[in-house]
């Protein structure tokens, strides 16, 4: 019995042994899965191709101001400018460079287009604006600049760039807002293809400003522009300078008025130190006018009346916005949960009144009717009893 016993054990253990090697292997249990989201890749400047356009190699990147152009770096660094990029394509045995230059919002895109073109240059219509000259073309979309030079220009090259335009990335919310002061230039007999934007000295005197740039103030935080009108006795030129505060405005306009009266009393001797639109212009009709934070400069070779005419049509006018107010504290929402409470007791008191002599009323019209008094109180009450029984 022993042996039995023996035998059927090791038995046992044999196949129980043979159950664990056959059994398959648990899986591991499943750990929770991280997903991480990437920010989206941001779109090229430069297409690989476009319009039959063929890139010739890769597009060079351009990091700083001072490699998309030496000789204007300082004018791109007032735009704010970010990032650029060159490209060369061929089609054909034709070629096109292009010089993309991009900016932190939309308005250094247009001041950077306004100083690249020159007066005189032709409109087209590309992107957000656009100007030639022979094989030059020259656009701006958004907040992105775009300098097309063609080996042949063809009938189709603004379809071309029409279709480049397209497929440029555009900023959003307040970088795509063009430059406010543009709003203030009078519309009338404006040559709109002679507006320039600057920010700082550089922009404005590469532009041609009217005034010596130390004169306008950019350091305190002024913004220009200048535009060319046609009148009836001659050209002129307009400069509009924002400030930030009338105050500031107003002590600039004291420092232009004192020289523009000294540039009217000075001899030709003196006129080396003037800039090149000072030279041209007629010193009678240089006058300076302020409205609010806005100083205005008319010079050129019209008439004193056209002239004054022109700056008085100049006028600021104050955009007042409502200021989001702060957030209520505890003690005046509890104040006003308790007014609430107040006057929803009032009201039910009131309708509980209107309801009582309502049903009240109704009640003493219909006991009226029956030949009754009005109220219950004059009815005589008695017992009854029925003794028959």
């Amino acid at each position: 019995m022993r042996w039995i016993a023996i035998l059927v054990g090791s038995a046992m253990l044999a196949g129980g042994a043979g159950q664990a090697q056959s059994a398959p292997a648990k899986a591991p249990a499943s750990q929770g899965v991280t997903r991480l989201v990437l920010p989206p890749v941001p779109k090229a400047l430069l297409p690989e191709s476009f319009a039959g356009w063929e890139a010739a190699g890769a597009a060079k990147k351009l990091t700083e101001a001072a490699l998309a152009d030496a000789a204007n770096a300082a004018a791109l660094k007032e735009y704010e400018f970010t990032d650029g990029a060159l490209g060369e394509y061929k089609r054909g045995g034709e070629t096109l460079s292009l010089r993309v230059l991009r900016f932190h919002d939309a308005s250094g895109a247009y001041g950077a287009y306004s100083f690249y073109r020159q007066n005189g240059w032709p409109k087209e219509e590309i992107g957000f604006g656009a100007t030639s000259n022979k094989n030059q073309v020259l656009f701006w979309v958004g907040n992105t600049v775009v300098d097309a030079n063609f080996s042949r220009i063809s009938p189709m090259s603004g379809s071309e760039l029409r279709e480049l335009a397209a497929g440029l990335p555009l900023p959003e919310g307040g970088k795509a807002l063009t430059p406010p002061i543009l709003a203030n230039l009078p519309q009338a007999k404006l040559d709109g293809q002679t507006t320039h934007y600057a920010v700082g000295p550089a922009s404005y005197s590469g532009a041609g400003g009217v005034l010596p740039a130390e004169l306008v103030g950019f350091d305190r935080g002024a913004e220009a522009v200048t535009a060319n009108y046609t009148l009836r006795s001659g050209p002129a030129t307009l400069t509009i300078i924002d400030y930030p505060t009338p105050q500031m405005a107003a002590a600039q306009e004291t420092a232009i008025r004192a020289y523009i009266d000294a540039c009217k009393r000075a001899d030709k001797q003196t006129q080396a130190g003037w800039t090149k639109a000072l030279q041209e212009s007629d010193l009678v009709s240089l006058e300076v006018r302020r409205s609010g934070p806005l100083v205005a400069v008319v010079a050129g070779d019209a008439v004193p009346d056209e002239s004054h005419k022109l700056l008085a049509t100049v006028h600021y006018e104050s955009d007042l916005t409502s200021i989001p107010q702060p957030m209520e504290s505890e003690v005046a929402k509890t104040g006003k949960l308790l007014l609430g409470i107040t006057i929803l007791v009032l009201i039910c008191c009131c309708a509980s009144l209107l309801l009582a002599f309502f049903l009240g009323g109704i009640r003493a019209l219909y006991r009226m009717a029956r030949g009754k008094p009005a109220s219950s109180v004059f009815d005589v009450e008695f017992i009854r009893l029925n003794l028959r029984d």
